[in-house]
């Protein structure tokens, strides 16, 4: 009987992202930053208050700045959720949303939780919204993969020991588990806190690594989605992969790419 487990794409194991709120201006260093060594983020923003704001990225340079990366919502304009009302809510996300695409030019299907705030019922009613995922503002301390994408929690944020977290990261080798290391918080308050070169450090230790996937929140999401997706025959030594995109296996600690609309035999 074949052995078969959920790859990262190229057959990682071990996936890092990040998720920084309210698009002040400093996300434009940050930004620098991930880029220059290769790294993925998620950007999560206020499109209500970013052109009454000139302290945050305005409209126009949205899908410029943050090309390569994903914009998130963040709601229109940042209210403590879990006390409005459900019609509150949804119109709240979705003009969040609407204004945020036509920044950026694709379809936005993440959020991150203002002030941390949501409900069950929020929960509940996001999906209705368009919604994949919604982070919220826990810290784990570890590296497991989500268990509900609607109550998605960080391993932490970037004020919470993240070079030591970085260095058990790294350290991982276990290919039988998938390792998720997924980093929060505002960029301004490496700024407010004179600490840019924490990032910057950060940032160089874990770029160029070969067994690490970078990616932004929704691909993590969508590389699940297309896996769970995957159908495979009773024995385990055909699957059919009905995704656009390919699903990574280990097949028997081979490694297999599935391609997007392709049968393959195991």
């Amino acid at each position: 009987m074949n052995t078969i487990y959920h790859c990262f794409p190229g057959g990682k194991h071990k996936a890092l992202t990040f998720s920084y709120d309210d698009g002040k201006v400093f996300d434009r260093h940050l930004v620098e930053v991930f880029n220059k060594n290769g790294l993925k983020g998620t950007f999560n923003l206020n499109s209500g208050i970013m052109p009454r704001d000139p302290d945050r990225i305005q409209p126009g340079e949205v899908k410029t700045l943050y090309a390569g990366h994903e914009v998130a919502c963040h709601t229109y304009t940042h209210p403590t959720i879990a006390r409005c009302p459900a019609e509150g809510v949804v119109q709240q996300v979705l003009e969040d949303r609407r204004l945020l695409e036509e920044m950026c030019g694709y379809a936005v299907r993440g959020l991150a939780y203002p002030n941390g705030s949501f409900s069950p019922e929020i929960m509940a009613l996001l999906p209705y919204t368009g919604i994949r995922y919604a982070r919220t503002v826990t810290s784990t301390m570890g590296f497991a993969m989500p268990t509900n994408y609607m109550a998605w929690d960080a391993t932490c944020h970037h004020k919470r020991d993240l070079m030591n977290l970085g260095e058990q990261f790294l350290g991982l080798y276990k290919t039988q588990y998938l390792y998720l290391m997924y980093v929060w918080g505002h960029s301004y308050e490496f700024d407010m806190d004179g600490n840019w070169q924490l990032i910057e450090d950060f940032c160089a230790k874990m770029g160029g690594k070969d067994d690490i996937w970078y990616a932004t929140n929704i691909q993590i999401a969508e590389d699940e989605d297309a896996f769970k997706r995957l159908i495979f025959t009773s024995d385990l030594k055909h699957v059919h992969n009905p995704s656009f995109q390919s699903v990574w296996l280990s097949v028997n600690n081979e490694i297999v790419e599935v391609k997007g609309g392709a049968y393959a035999s195991l």
